[in-house]
């Protein structure tokens, strides 16, 4: 990995108070021949409380989306800002119902949704036909989306994953990661179990922000907290099924 790449995220990171909730929480569960594919869903706050939703997860949880949004005072007509993390389909279905927003995603990933990887299966069918009628933002590789919210390129999963970053009330560090880092066992391994960008740039990246940060949220598991040496989770992962 370049020095560049494992260049902390966080210079000159305003000091004030993001924030972060989980509006839908991700799993990791598959089955033989698939996978649930339901991602971590986050609303962050700003430093001045405007709120920024982080990916918007695939149309089996578009009623549970709407109904998060809603217990946080929030009409989907009236946000403001949606930030795509990469364009798999269980990270930006629903982007639709925000007409209102701006929709930040990498000028790298629009590039590389037009003609995915051989084997790339996953990026919806005129993704960017439907951005492009939205006020889309394309992002360079790393800057400042809102107050004290920095945008950072982490490649590998796909050639333009972005995560965003923080540094909360406590001063610690958080790293929204999407799917550069899915699960522990990625954060244990250094390596992406999928990569449809290079595995060299996706091992850089999971070290990027690792190093970085004191608080990872994961595309797919709960919170990873740095504890000592390592990395831990207070929640379990789960998932409720119920038969109808």
């Amino acid at each position: 990995a370049s020095d560049q790449l494992m260049a902390p995220p966080f210079p000159g990171l305003s000091q004030k108070s993001p924030r972060f909730e989980l509006l839908l929480h991700g799993n990791s569960l598959s089955f033989r021949g698939g996978f649930f594919g339901l991602c971590n869903v986050v609303l962050v706050w700003d430093s001045r409380g405007e709120p920024i939703l982080f990916d918007t997860g695939h149309f089996c949880v578009r009623s549970s989306l709407v109904a998060a949004l809603a217990r946080k005072g929030i009409a989907p007509a009236d946000l403001k800002h949606v930030f795509l993390s990469h364009l798999h389909f269980d990270h930006c279905h629903n982007v639709d119902l925000f007409p209102a927003a701006s929709i930040y995603v990498s000028a790298r990933e629009l590039e590389y949704a037009a003609a995915p990887a051989s084997g790339d299966i996953y990026v919806p069918w005129k993704i960017r036909e439907l951005l492009e009628e939205r006020h889309l933002v394309p992002l360079p590789e790393e800057g400042e989306v809102l107050s004290g919210l920095r945008h950072f390129a982490v490649p590998g999963h796909t050639p333009g994953s972005q995560a965003l970053a923080f540094t909360d009330a406590s001063g610690k560090n958080v790293v929204l990661a999407g799917d550069a880092i899915k699960y522990p066992r990625e954060v244990m391994a250094l390596r992406s179990d999928q990569s449809f960008g290079s595995a060299d740039d996706s091992a850089a990246s999971i070290v990027r922000i690792l190093d970085s940060a004191d608080i990872v949220v994961p595309g797919h598991f709960p919170v990873l907290f740095k504890r000592g040496s390592g990395w831990l989770w207070d929640e379990p992962a789960s998932i409720e099924l119920l038969v109808r």
